[in-house]
């Protein structure tokens, strides 16, 4: 069977699938990308570059579009070149998201398309507005969201199915398509993320252990898509109430989402600016991005773990941290309802109310029977639901297999 990945970042979210089909002698493997991945012999990796960037004139609303039909255009010339050489697939496995599938099926028609659903947008009732301290009431910025989904809706008539990680995730796409998607999360090693009794870890001088109090936020950039501005006015009071505590943040100082911060800083700045004269900031560790070996002993540490998002895609940290054992205090938005259960998994407290989250993290602080209650019932209900041996790869590969030449 030939098998085309296609992703911007490769292996990005088929990172635990791709060995998987190599190891299979019946399968030949190409990915489609535009960074220098270096895999392994078996797998060939096509290299892509946009031939230009986007236009300064262009319409700010189709600025987005004209950037997805450039690589669409790019991932077009050098699948023309891969199909000279004598490769047709029959399954492309593809990331939209940055419109390089776009034209594929133009080059294979006959091939059969699965994409991946990560999220489709929506001018209210998810991200967009959801925060009224960065809400624009701009119709035009309506718009610009409307235009964001055009990407979107001229995959749905060339892509025979989609996959996407969350039941919520899945709810964001409208009918007809949306019946098409099956729902399969990447999958976690939970093997790998369990909890370590005897991790520690060394910060400056000082070694850290099961034994410190620990309370973690983990987010590839600090931002307010996933509520850094609410976790660390939260802070003051918590740090008040637990002189032992240490918090441990890491993320890095970009945007992933959403506006930058205003005045040349960052979002990472203004927020610690903010709280600063009220924080004992000896006690607060901004740790950027770290390995990941020290990020899964970082989670093995935590007393308390605090995850925040908007409605949006749901990270894979949470998860991580859920298979870690982690006690964790989350924010009562919807792609949270799939994972954490109110008391059962964990604690779920407003989004907004930061002092409800500084209560609900000095609760378990104080409470280590419930810690270690919701803890096992987190790991659990990650192993059941998120392993990737047990769950995610024999779905995956059964959906593959459903386009596997008879």
């Amino acid at each position: 069977m030939n098998i085309l990945l296609v992703h911007q970042n490769f292996p990005g979210q088929f990172k635990h699938l791709t060995p998987v089909l190599l190891k299979d002698p019946r399968n030949t493997v190409v990915a489609f990308t535009m960074n220098d991945y270096q895999g392994p012999e078996s797998l060939k990796v096509v290299r892509y570059q946009a031939a230009k960037g986007t236009a300064k004139d262009v319409h700010p609303w189709a600025a987005e579009t004209e950037t997805k039909v450039i690589r669409g255009d790019a991932a077009f010339r050098a699948a023309l070149a891969l199909k000279e050489s004598g490769f047709t697939p029959d399954l492309i496995l593809a990331h939209p998201g940055w419109g390089e599938s776009l034209f594929l099926k133009q080059v294979w028609p006959r091939a059969n398309m699965v994409i991946y659903c990560e999220f489709y947008y929506a001018e209210q009732g998810s991200d967009v507005g959801f925060d009224p301290e960065f809400a624009s009431n701009s119709p035009a910025d309506q718009c610009r969201v409307r235009m964001k989904n055009v990407n979107n809706l001229l995959h749905f008539d060339i892509a025979d199915a989609g996959i996407s990680p969350t039941e919520w995730q899945k709810s964001t796409f409208p009918e007809p398509f949306r019946s098409n998607i099956e729902v399969v999360h990447d999958g976690i090693h939970t093997d790998a993320l369990k909890p370590n009794p005897d991790a520690w870890l060394k910060l400056g001088e000082r070694r850290l252990t099961r034994d410190d109090e620990i309370i973690t936020f983990v987010n590839r950039n600090l931002e307010p898509y996933r509520g850094y501005h609410v976790f660390m006015r939260a802070l003051p009071a918590i740090l008040k109430a637990r002189p032992k505590a240490r918090v441990l943040i890491v993320g890095a100082d970009g945007v992933s989402y959403g506006a930058k911060a205003p005045d040349g800083k960052t979002w990472k700045q203004v927020f610690l600016d903010e709280v600063k004269s009220d924080l004992d900031v000896s006690r607060v560790h901004f740790l950027g991005q770290i390995p990941y070996q020290h990020f899964v002993t970082l989670l093995q540490l935590s007393t308390v773990h605090v995850y925040l998002t908007y409605p949006f895609v749901l990270s894979w940290s949470l998860l991580e941290a859920m298979s870690c054992g982690c006690a964790i205090v989350a924010s009562d938005t919807k792609p949270l309802h799939e994972a954490i259960r109110h008391d059962q998994t964990g604690v779920l407290t407003s989004f907004f109310d930061a002092h409800a989250l500084a209560r609900c993290v000095n609760q378990l602080l104080n409470d280590p029977q419930t810690r270690e209650r919701l803890g096992k019932n987190a790991r659990e209900f990650a192993i059941k639901h998120y392993d990737l041996a047990q769950v995610s790869i024999p779905k995956l590969t059964a959906m593959v297999e459903r386009y596997r030449p008879k």
